[in-house]
Parts: C-alpha cells; sequence; structure tokens
C-alpha cells in the first residue's frame, strides 16, 4: 500500500469514520528528550584576520590566516551531512568572537572566573536528500571549557570537546525546540577571511567528519493518541487492535497519532488538514516495535483533524507473541511508547 494507489473518497470516508471512533481519546502525557547526532563535512573556519571589506571572500586560492587577536571574529561553514546515520543534506553556520576568557590571562587575554574561548551562534539547517527543507535549530552560548552540570551522555562526552552552548529554538519540526549542543574537537581548516568560501567544498575542511551532538526537548513530539480504551491502533480494516484481536507480523496497521510536524503542503497552524486532498508528512518518520525498525508505508494529515496524522506500518517479522511496545519519531524526535498486543 502506498499513497499513490489510496483511492481519496474511501479514505476520506475511512478516515471520518475512525475519526468519530477515536473522538474520546487523549494525548499520552509526558516530555520527550531526545538526541541528534549531527556529522558536518567540509569544514572550514573563516579567521577574522582583515578588515578591509574589499578583501573579503575575493582570494579564489587555499590561505593561511595571520594569529588570531582577541576580539576577532570569524565565521565558520560546513556541510550536513548525517543525522543519526541517516543521509542528509543540510548547512552549518557560526559567527564567533574570541573573549579568550581566563582565570590567569596573559597579555590580550580577558580575566574571568573560568576558561572560555569564545561567544558563539549556531544556526543548523537540515535538509532532505532532495533540497527540501525539514527544519533549522539555533544555539548560542561560549566555546570551550567544561561542559555544563547535568548534560547526559553522550552529550556531557561530546560537550568536553569545548562546546557549551543553549539551544534557543528552531524552525520547521524544531519548532519551539530547547536543550543544549556540543561537540568533540573540531575537524577544521583554517583559512583566512580573504578567501573565497565559493571554492570551499573544491579545498575542503577538516579530514572526515566533525559530529555535533544535540539533546532536544520539542515543544511538541510525536505521540500516538491514547484514551481510556487504550492506543489508538488499527488493523487495516478500522477495528481496533485489542487481545482479543491482536496484530500479527507482516500486518499493517492504522496508527493515529500526533505531533508529526508540518506536511506537505502545509497547513495554517490551528487549522484542520484538508478533506479533499492527502497531505504527506515533511519530515522523516520512523517506527519501532519492542526495538526493531517497521516499514512505514505512509504518514499523513488525518483529513479534517487538527494535528493529527495516520501513520500506516507493517508490524515486523520475528516478534514474541504478547504485548509490544510501539514509537514514533519524526526528525529524529522520538515520542513516549505504547503497547499492544501481538500474536
Amino acid at each position: 500500500m502506498n499513497l499513490q494507489t489510496f483511492r481519496r473518497g474511501k479514505i476520506t470516508l475511512a478516515m471520518a469514520l475512525c475519526a468519530a471512533a477515536c473522538s474520546q481519546l487523549s494525548l499520552a502525557q509526558g516530555t520527550s528528550h531526545s538526541i541528534l547526532q549531527i556529522d558536518l563535512a567540509n569544514y572550514v573556519l573563516y579567521a577574522g584576520d582583515t578588515s578591509d571589506p574589499s578583501k573579503f571572500a575575493t582570494d579564489p586560492n587555499v590561505t593561511t590566516p595571520s594569529p588570531a587577536r582577541n576580539f576577532s571574529k570569524n565565521i565558520h561553514l560546513a556541510d550536513v551531512v548525517a543525522v543519526n546515520g541517516q543521509q542528509v543534506k543540510g548547512n552549518f553556520a557560526s559567527a564567533q568572537v574570541l573573549v579568550a576568557l581566563r582565570t590567569a590571562p596573559t597579555p590580550g587575554q580577558a580575566i574571568a572566573d573560568s576558561y572560555r574561548n569564545n561567544i558563539s551562534t549556531v544556526t543548523l539547517e537540515i535538509l532532505k536528500g532532495d533540497g527540501t527543507p525539514i527544519g533549522t535549530i539555533i544555539a548560542s552560548g561560549l566555546v570551550s571549557g567544561p561542559p555544563p552540570p547535568g548534560s547526559p551522555v553522550p552529550v556531557s562526552t561530546i560537550l568536553q570537546g569545548g562546546h557549551n552552548l543553549a539551544i534557543t529554538g528552531g524552525t520547521g519540526a524544531f519548532l519551539g525546540v530547547r536543550g543544549q549542543l556540543g561537540a568533540a574537537p573540531p575537524v577544521a581548516r583554517t583559512a583566512s577571511n580573504t578567501e573565497d568560501p565559493a571554492n570551499r567544498r573544491r579545498h575542503g575542511g577538516g579530514a572526515g567528519t566533525w559530529r555535533w551532538t544535540a539533546h532536544l526537548i520539542p515543544m511538541a513530539a510525536p505521540q500516538v493518541v491514547t484514551g481510556a480504551s487504550g492506543p489508538a491502533v488499527f488493523h487495516s480494516d478500522f477495528s481496533p487492535v485489542t487481545a482479543a484481536r491482536p496484530a500479527r507480523p507482516g500486518e499493517v496497521l492504522i496508527v493515529q497519532a500526533t505531533g508529526l510536524g508540518p506536511t506537505v503542503p502545509s497547513v495554517d497552524p490551528g487549522h484542520p488538514f484538508p478533506t479533499d486532498a492527502i497531505l504527506p508528512v515533511n519530515s522523516p518518520v520512523a517506527v519501532t516495535v519492542n526495538g526493531q525498525d517497521a516499514e512505514v508505508v505512509n504518514a499523513i494529515g488525518w483529513p479534517g483533524l487538527v494535528d493529527t496524522y495516520r501513520v500506516d506500518l507493517r508490524v515486523p517479522s520475528g516478534l514474541v507473541a504478547g504485548t509490544a511496545s510501539v514509537q514514533l519519531s519524526a526528525a529524529w524526535i522520538a515520542g513516549n511508547a505504547v503497547r499492544i498486543p501481538v500474536q
């Protein structure tokens, strides 16, 4: 089954019937935390070693910057190439000011109560492989020095590389996120700000990739709608999955969910999805059943409902009879798991 084979009229009617059956269901509660490991390539730090604007980005050759002085500004550019091991596209851009905070400064450094090097603002724009935007994560803070207290593994390990940034928000799939962002020691090439960044990929950055880790607390996480009768998980005929009629390996189930984010095309916030069109979810959607990856057949906005979605998934083989946990994620942000009976 796929979106191209759906008969729109029958699907709209079936969805309406299921929506009526599920009208008393409510969202499972709980705060979701997700870890995104974001890999960058072709990373170049353009040092602010000249203040003459006529020379900015003019040299087509590989350059070597002059030694940085305190209070100088620099720009960092790189390509986003993967998130949690999934290949993507995207842009990394960071503006930094060298402040050289030191508890025992040498001349030219700044006296302070902790060791930090830069004030930094970071923007991570993540795209699908075809260049469609998924969303942007924005963070700011201080660079270098110890990680923040209480940061979870692997974030605490990653932040030892010297990045202590607060995630201040985002757009698209990451609308309203908060959290913290860090990175391992940098894999970068340092250039002068006179070097033409049009040649960044051709000249290359540091060797390999540089991994950033985002600890995200989203404004809304994907959730299976749940009520007194249990999770809103249905067989293909829209009858509920129950102990008397459990899910079967290989079967395609219908899940009613919330929090999957924008669709293509999008609808205005607070408005229902149209009843005369099928709108696919824009973000990558994934489902696990007892920790196994399940095939996502489709993920669409539920016609006539607000922030409610239909996800069709194929139950993986090899499950042990009993109960199984089902967990949704969208844009690598995971929701709370629910449990369903399986045979």
